[in-house]
């Protein structure tokens, strides 16, 4: 394949302005203030900790950030033949005007230093957002967020919904859900109207989804409001509900959810497949994994009754990739959505994307999404899905089926941003 082409149409997406449709962004404090913000990920921390860091190294309470980078480096040699690696060399080489190929024992403070004085700068958000091409950044904001203190067209608010759907049989996540709403719970259209007020506060702060991360053995179903009146009066009166009125009061808020995404025509963000605590002594963030008994199956009640409602849908496991091209291939309402955590590497990424290119309608695709925790990722992120998508372009289109490279790159324009505005609504 022409080495040329490739990277003719790579540098024809980089110059695609960028709208990143799934990130943990605090859009209080978006950017890195050392470089521990950015080897805290839990990418290196738990990649040290595979690689034999004790994790009371990472974790000591009250650890200095320089003392952390200082306990992680040592560890990087065994790391840098991983994509994580290279994004952080990237990183460093571009915000940081880092010149050597690897960060050793050797010159790991003087980097500390220098990224330590580029991050005081007042207007280093701005900076790395210019450098990474990001107009836009969507959030994962909790359900009881005010929505306050920062700017909405740039930080976009998503409405997280795991602690409803999940959690509230726990008394504080009732207890936040009548402080953010004004409503008790007292029985399921009690639930229906707080949802509902919660959709208000989002749309009206101009949220453009609501999203989901959900366990391998999730099913959603309607549940009718006198199973759901049920579960609630036991739980309100503060019995401990059986396993089967856990299971419907979970159901019963989903389905809710549902609901109001189709009122109020927001797309229903699902992330299928993650299993949480598998390993119960990883560092934070590194305990949880995919599951291979995921189905989309589990969801085809809901694909179903909701035809008017977009349902972008990412999976855990590359293992998974056929089925969620099948259904988007099927399915008008189901939409393949980035590449997701522990599909979030370059040979699992050049397959998956080339499967949906090939596959799914192309107005169907979204692209990437960095799921970034910190501003500086998004940089290497978008940079590794970029190179991938342009050959995947170069290969299969331009050279396997002869298109042109105008018409190739209009075609990565739109996995790549155009179908972020109109599937999300944004511009």
């Amino acid at each position: 394949m022409s080495q040329e082409l490739i990277q003719r149409l790579t540098a024809e997406l980089e110059t695609i302005p960028l709208i990143d449709p799934h990130s943990h962004i605090n859009p209080h404090s978006a950017a890195s203030t050392t470089l521990a913000d950015i080897m805290g990920y839990h990418y290196y921390t738990e990649l040290a900790h595979s690689a034999g860091l004790p994790k009371a190294h990472i974790e000591e309470p009250n650890l200095d950030p320089k003392e952390k980078v200082a306990r992680l480096v040592p560890k990087l040699a065994e790391l840098d033949n991983t994509a994580q690696y290279s994004w952080l060399v990237e990183m460093c080489q571009s915000f940081f005007d880092f010149q050597d190929e690897n960060v050793t024992v050797d010159n790991w403070e003087s980097l500390y230093d220098t990224a330590a004085a580029k991050m005081a700068e007042p207007d280093w958000e701005d900076q790395v957002l210019k450098k990474s091409g990001l107009e836009q950044v969507f959030l994962t904001n909790d359900f009881d967020d005010p929505l306050e203190g920062f700017d909405t067209h740039r930080y976009v608010p998503c409405l997280r919904t795991d602690d409803l759907v999940f959690h509230l049989t726990k008394p504080q996540t009732r207890e936040r859900f009548q402080k953010a709403t004004g409503v008790e719970i007292s029985d399921a259209a009690s639930v229906v109207d707080g949802i509902g007020k919660l959709f208000e506060h989002f749309t009206k702060n101009g949220a453009r989804a609501c999203a989901i991360s959900l366990p391998p053995d999730f099913s959603p179903r309607q549940v009718s409001d006198t199973d759901a009146n049920g579960a609630i009066a036991a739980l309100v009166s503060g019995d401990e509900l059986p396993a089967d009125q856990s299971e419907s009061l979970s159901c019963f808020v989903f389905w809710t959810l549902a609901e109001k995404c189709a009122e109020f025509k927001l797309p229903f963000d699902l992330m299928i497949g993650v299993n949480r605590g598998v390993y119960a002594d990883g560092v934070f963030q590194g305990q949880d994994l995919y599951d291979k008994r995921t189905s989309l199956i589990n969801y085809r009640a809901l694909f179903n009754a909701f035809p008017q409602v977009t349902f972008p849908v990412s999976v855990l496991a590359h293992t998974s990739n056929q089925e969620l091209v099948s259904y988007s291939w099927i399915f008008p309402n189901v939409v393949t959505n980035g590449h997701w955590w522990y599909s979030n590497i370059p040979v699992y990424i050049e397959h998956d994307c080339r499967s949906r290119l090939q596959a799914v309608p192309k107005t169907k695709q979204i692209g990437y999404y960095s799921d970034m925790y910190k501003l500086e990722f998004g940089l290497p992120k978008f940079a590794m899905y970029r190179r991938i998508l342009a050959s995947a372009l170069a290969g299969d289109f331009v050279i396997g089926r002869g298109w042109s490279e105008s018409r190739a790159a209009e075609l990565g324009q739109l996995v790549l941003r155009g179908n972020v505005e109109s599937i999300f609504n944004v511009g």
